[in-house]
């Protein structure tokens, strides 16, 4: 999407990358003008995530993610490259220029447009006869009109058309209804509603927009929940159930339950701070969603093997971020709805509250899987307690939980302290043989972060790196007799980045890693940021980039030399009389 230069060079000038990265991870200065923190786009504990105020870019160290403003925005909200632009343009207070919409951006809004419609729908039927069945279970779980509000919650007629009908009379084709995966197509070539004779969800983004739908069945029937496929505006396992009304909680955490009468009920009761997955376990990109918000997460899953089993995931995505986890231990009830339908607000409360942190609740699920009174039991006990406390990174941590360990078993402390501590140690040496092994291989140091964009030839594509760097901080250098033509380039990404910066200089336009966001992939951005970083004595740039051109051009020749030999090869091969 073209944008007007000087609208690009101002929105820029007035999104400063600290202010906006700030507003999704917590940053410190480490060392030197940058700013760390931990990777909002992977999981870790050891901030390598740098942000340049100087620059205006970011890169990760870890993950290899890099860009300006723009392309940070892109990754951290899912959105096209005029959605980004836009969404900084609101952020500073600027009008966007007219008619600057792509396609794909029409088509996003098209469909947030068509969401809004169909929950409005469905939300309207609970006040037809069309909708008592949803309006009695309502009432059934003893859900208030205030919160049938406040989520927006509808009613899916038993019908096959109804939704269909009312949509096509706002205007929406029936392509665009299966665009947004609310309608199905028949075996004949029809369509019809996608969601039927269910109590609807309207699931709602951070931003306030109606991005997909969660149904529960009224009646016999499967699935028990429907949830709205993949669309263009719809990633479930990018989004959380009510997070758009979690965020605005004081409670200083996130409850996070299975399902969404329980995140309904939650609210209800007070509990404000209430998110549930949308069919799935919790992914690591939910759980990085989260830490945008809060620090600390108590889970609130159902009391069962899945549930235990569920939050035994979660836990270990969620420590990776560094975010302080609880698990609430709920007993007479199989969820928190039911919990709190019987005994109370209060008592969930007071649940809360005597919820444990994530090592005890971890200690007591391994004590619970074990027969101590049996020698090889106790044995499997405490090999497997041993891994989980000699994996804590903090000494004081380490040994307070190896006393715990001791005391479960009843051995001494000392004895099972020691032990972890000689376990703690091998994990750590395992940990430096496995970097040292991967920075003994100089070529896979040199290899782009993201596999398909492996280089054939490093040596040659050092040079590719090398000239697409200096042509980068110096443009004049377009002039250089001799440039290569992308066909010269052993890596087709690198001639790909090579090919649209010499565009843009040769147009007169700025060079940037918020100009080049429009024209490069998430992957190309970060692996120019990546390039970007390394190394180059710009004093000497005439002779350097000779020397790139040089290297370049001899490879195409050492290839193109090989290539004639392969093809005489196999000319001798096909005449009579050669054998190979």
């Amino acid at each position: 999407m073209a944008f007007p230069e000087k609208f690009i060079t101002e929105l820029i000038d007035r999104s400063d990358i600290v202010d906006v990265v700030s507003g999704y991870v917590r940053l410190s200065k480490r060392s030197g003008a940058n700013m760390f923190g931990l990777c909002p786009f992977h999981s870790e504990k050891t901030p390598s995530f740098s942000v340049s105020p100087d620059k205006q870019i970011y890169h990760c160290f870890g993950c290899g993610k890099g860009g300006g403003v723009i392309s940070f925005v892109m990754e951290i909200e899912n959105l096209s490259y005029p959605e980004a632009v836009e969404f900084l343009a609101k952020r500073a207070g600027m009008t966007m220029p007219e008619e600057t919409n792509s396609a794909e951006s029409r088509k996003r809004a098209r469909m947030l447009s068509l969401n809004k419609d169909a929950a409005r729908f469905f939300y309207s039927q609970l006040s037809t006869p069309a909708g008592a069945a949803a309006v009695a279970y309502i009432r059934k779980r003893g859900i208030s009109p205030a919160m049938v509000k406040n989520f927006g919650l509808g009613a899916a007629p038993d019908s096959w058309d109804s939704l269909v009908n009312a949509m096509r009379d706002k205007g929406y084709t029936d392509y665009e209804l299966f665009d947004a995966g609310l309608v199905k197509r028949g075996k004949k070539g029809g369509f019809y509603d996608a969601f039927r004779n269910r109590l609807m969800f309207p699931v709602i983004d951070v931003r306030g927009n109606v991005i997909g739908f969660s149904g529960r069945i009224l009646g016999d029937g499967e699935p028990k929940y429907l949830n709205s496929p993949e669309t263009l505006v719809f990633n479930k396992s990018r989004n959380l159930f009510a997070l758009n009304l979690a965020k605005k909680s004081k409670s200083g955490y996130i409850l996070l339950s299975e399902g969404n009468i329980d995140v309904v009920s939650l609210h209800q009761a007070g509990f404000d701070s209430a998110v549930a997955s949308l069919g799935t376990s919790l992914t690591p990109e939910q759980a990085r969603l989260i830490s945008r918000y809060t620090d600390q997460v108590i889970i609130a899953y159902d009391n069962d093997g899945a549930g235990i089993k569920a939050s035994q995931r979660a836990i270990g995505i969620l420590e990776k971020l560094d975010i302080k986890v609880k698990v609430l231990r709920m007993s007479g009830a199989k969820d928190p709805d039911e919990f709190i339908q019987t005994k109370g607000a209060d008592a969930f409360r007071n649940l809360i509250e005597a919820s444990e942190n994530q090592i005890d609740y971890r200690l007591r699920s391994i004590r619970d899987k074990y027969d101590l009174s049996v020698d090889d039991q106790k044995v499997d006990f405490l090999r497997e307690a041993y891994d989980l406390v000699a994996r804590q990174t903090d000494p004081a941590r380490r040994q307070v939980y190896a006393m715990r360990v001791a005391e479960i078993a009843g051995l001494q402390a000392d004895l099972v302290v020691a032990d972890v501590e000689r376990r703690h140690k091998r994990i750590v040496r395992g940990m430096q043989k496995t970097q040292q092994r991967e920075q003994a291989q100089p070529e896979k140091l040199i290899q782009p972060a993201a596999r398909e964009l492996r280089y054939e030839d490093p040596a040659s594509a050092m040079a590719e790196e090398g000239l697409i760097r200096l042509l980068y901080y110096e443009p004049e250098l377009i002039k250089t007799e001799g440039l290569p033509l992308v066909s010269d380039f052993s890596s087709p990404v690198l001639g790909r980045i090579y090919e649209i910066i010499c565009a843009r200089i040769r147009a007169g336009d700025s060079v940037s890693a918020d100009t080049l966001a429009a024209d490069l992939t998430g992957d190309e951005m970060s692996l120019l940021i990546t390039l970007l970083q390394k190394p180059e004595v710009l004093k000497n740039s005439s002779r350097s980039i000779a020397d790139y051109i040089a290297k370049i051009k001899d490879r195409k020749q050492r290839s193109s030399g090989a290539a004639d030999l392969r093809a005489l090869s196999e000319q001798l091969r096909k005449t009579k009389g050669y054998e190979g």
